[in-house]
């Protein structure tokens, strides 16, 4: 059964990072929150193709569903 750990691992090993937190317990659901410097300049959307492309055929296989915040290092340190 695929884990939030193993999401987690997968963004992680595709998008370079500031921070990525992942839930979920039923092994097809999940929610993150994912700070990355490649969001700078883009848009929602833009960013979130990014994840899903970090993804790849999890999306269509592993995962059932995923929503997503995304912020850039600058909105994180902003947002606490």
């Amino acid at each position: 059964m695929l884990t939030a750990e193993n999401v987690k691992i997968y963004i992680e090993s595709s998008l370079p990072c500031q921070h990525v937190a992942v839930e979920g317990d039923d092994g097809n659901h999940f929610h993150a929150l994912i700070v990355s410097a490649e969001f700078n300049g883009k848009n929602m959307i833009q960013q979130h193709q990014l994840v899903y492309k970090s993804l790849g055929d999890r999306m269509k296989q592993e995962i059932h569903a995923l929503s997503m915040k995304t912020l850039t290092p600058e909105q994180w340190t902003n947002q606490s």
